[in-house]
């Protein structure tokens, strides 16, 4: 009986699913800008990045000739391998060539939301031991203090900094050094800052193979009729693990075209995607949402679009909404990918159907991609669970991210002894292999596809001295997915209305983390070992505003 019931746990423990579709092989010894531009050289006259708005293009062969000599250039000036750049930048035609020239070299592209203030940019630099920064002009104002080589991308100018053009110029002229530093496969390429599944933002240690191996996980079925005729809308953020691979090295690898945009206008987003074709528009849902209900969208001859898919992947994405555009866009396929920083992607709706490949069912995020595992474990034991029961989504794979930087009790936290990632979310797997998420562990808010910490809005709130307790949920909201709303106990003597309070934390962060709507409250709902009880809150915030449910029913009435 002993024996039977050990055989039985261990079953139990073995609910381990794989990809129905044949692994696929990733190269060895291949660092990720060799990788993603191998073959350039064959299209060397095609345009691989145009912005939008300017105009402003640059062939594959520039690509390949810049890409070299930013990163001779770096080392002259001193970058040496494992060091981090910093890159504030918007999504500018230059943007692949600094992130790929940065790796070629040996360092460490770290991508920083320009709309940040000068502070958060502050904290990432200082977090990430960054030896350099790479900006604009409009941007320079906010790292100019920060004691530290900054190259200017553009052709504006300002004191004390390097210039992009001239620095090409010199990486040009400079030789190879004798002792120049070899990058292997397992070298850091990329420090995104993620919040991870709780808490502060934190740099993800990206190795090159990690995501060469994901690229190989994600591009498995696109066949070589397609290599050279994707035209990928390059409007997601580059900064973001999602925009510097999923759009940007996607899209490099396969020899298509980026069209870059810096800012989303809806007229010039519909102008762009006409003149310039583009075939597959990765977006998230407010864009979306603008696409089914703005009357913008019907000045435009919509027969001219040559749209053949879009993919939303950074939020949740409403049935209703989905329904909505397909009926308005026929014929354009809606995709949808699962991921997070610390793997990037994980499932993906849709592959090629004339290779065999499946396209999943709707409301779920899609199949498990080639080469990975998942299981989903009851958060409370630990047991992994059978089909069609909900549990935290585990995942483990080569594309797991090393750890998270000068943080080994997060990272502990986060990657087991077994090698599995804890993502944080809630979901299942059914018998036909689509995997469905249904609730999230983790605590982060997606505003309009940005992701934005509860803990570090409760820090601000609490560094004001008539705050004495502050909580910080998630609510629905038909334009951004998610607002982040606060409840706020003030102390008994305070004179400051709920606006100044707002105020007092817009001041502090970026615009996409502010709080949007703010209530004083006598408490805040805790557990007895302290932990504030978020869901309760957002069910009492959600009755108290009216708020039916979590499907955008019923926009919230912002007070910023």
């Amino acid at each position: 009986m002993g024996k039977h019931l050990e055989q039985t746990l261990q079953e139990e423990e073995e609910h381990i699913f794989t990809s129905r579709l044949p692994a696929v092989s990733v190269p060895e010894n291949v660092t990720l800008p060799e990788f993603v531009l191998e073959g350039a050289e064959l299209f060397a006259d095609k345009v691989a990045i145009v912005e939008a708005f300017t105009g402003k293009e640059y062939t594959y062969g520039q690509i390949v000739r810049d890409t070299q000599r930013f990163a001779k250039a770096l080392r002259s000036i001193g970058l040496r391998k494992g060091q981090v750049v910093v890159v504030v930048l918007p999504n500018v035609a230059e943007y692949a060539t600094v992130a790929l020239g940065i790796m070629t070299a040996g360092g460490v592209f770290s991508g920083a939301n320009p709309q940040m203030l000068g502070l958060e940019i502050e904290n990432q630099v200082k977090d990430a031991d960054a030896k350099l920064i790479v900006t604009n002009a409009s941007t320079y104002g906010k790292v100019k203090i920060l004691n530290l080589p900054i190259i200017i991308v553009g052709e504006d100018r300002v004191e004390s900094a390097i210039y992009w053009d001239d620095l090409l110029v010199a990486g040009e002229r400079s030789g190879p050094k004798e002792a120049e530093e070899v990058v292997g496969q397992g070298d850091l390429c990329a420090l995104p800052y993620s919040s991870g599944t709780t808490g502060m933002s934190k740099g993800v240690m990206l190795s090159h193979k990690n995501l060469v191996a994901n690229l190989c996980s994600t591009l498995f079925s696109v066949g070589p009729d397609l290599v050279g005729k994707t035209c990928t809308l390059g409007l997601m953020p580059f900064f973001h693990i999602y925009g510097i691979t999923g759009i940007c090295c996607a899209t490099l690898k396969n020899k298509g075209k980026i069209v870059a945009m810096g800012r989303f206008e809806l007229r010039t987003f519909l102008s762009a995607m006409i003149v310039h074709e583009v075939n597959f528009a990765p977006i998230v849902p407010p864009i979306i949402l603008a696409l089914v209900k703005n009357p913008i969208v019907d000045e435009f001859d919509l027969g001219k679009l040559k749209l053949k898919a879009i993919m939303t992947a950074a939020a949740p994405l409403a049935p209703e909404l989905q329904t909505a555009f397909e009926q308005k866009f026929p014929g354009v396929q809606v995709q949808e990918a699962y991921g997070l920083t610390e793997h990037s992607c994980i499932t993906l709706t849709h592959g090629d159907p004339s290779q065999g490949h499946f396209i999943s069912k709707k409301k779920s995020v899609g199949f498990i991609l080639p080469n990975l595992e998942l299981k989903f474990i009851d958060p409370d034991t630990g047991r992994s669970l059978p089909k069609n029961t909900p549990g935290e989504i585990c995942v483990r794979s080569k594309c797991i991210m090393l750890g998270y930087y000068k943080n080994k009790e997060e990272t502990d936290r986060t990657i087991d002894s077994e090698g599995w990632l804890h993502t944080g979310d809630v979901g299942y797997i059914d018998d036909d292999g689509d995997v469905f998420i249904v609730d999230r562990i983790k605590e982060l808010i997606k505003y309009k596809g940005f992701q934005v910490a509860p803990a570090e809005l409760e820090a601000i709130l609490l560094s004001h001295p008539s705050v004495e307790d502050a909580a910080v949920v998630p609510l629905p909201d038909e334009e951004a997915g998610q607002i982040p709303v606060a409840c706020v106990v003030m102390n008994p003597n305070a004179k400051e209305t709920e606006e100044d309070i707002m105020n007092y934390v817009a001041s502090n962060v970026a615009t996409y983390k502010r709080v949007r709507v703010l209530h004083f409250v006598d408490t805040i709902h805790k557990s007895p070992s302290g932990k504030i009880m978020r869901r309760l809150i957002r069910d009492n915030m959600m009755k108290k505003l009216d708020i039916k449910s979590q499907t955008g029913e019923k926009a919230i009435p912002q007070s910023a």
